[in-house]
């Protein structure tokens, strides 16, 4: 099945404590259907000092959230869903909600 949600798409989260936050997917994970977006379900991880990071200590950083939670934002800036048309001989995404084309 085509990814309706792709890296790089600017999204809204429709559910949980972030509700309402719009922020860019850093990363998609298919195989369980969640999504990484940049300042959204920030967690705190304690890490063990490395050669990567000499310090150590807690760090912030995103956790992945479900796709059914998150919505591709339009043009307008208001949540839409996703479909699918030809275009020429190529498939393109489309906004539901004013019929533009996704870029990506």
């Amino acid at each position: 099945m085509a990814a309706k949600i792709k890296k790089g798409d600017k999204v809204v989260v429709l559910s949980g404590k972030d509700k309402g936050r719009q922020g860019t997917v850093l990363k998609v994970i298919p195989s369980e259907n969640r999504v990484v977006v940049q300042g959204v379900a920030v967690v705190q991880r304690h890490t063990r000092a490395s050669q990567a990071n000499p310090q150590g200590g807690i760090v912030n950083k995103e956790a992945a959230i479900d796709v059914s939670n998150v919505s591709i934002v339009d043009a307008n800036g208001k949540p839409t869903r996703v479909g699918f048309r030809l275009e020429g001989d190529k498939k393109v995404r489309f906004a539901k909600t004013t019929g533009d084309v996704i870029n990506g």
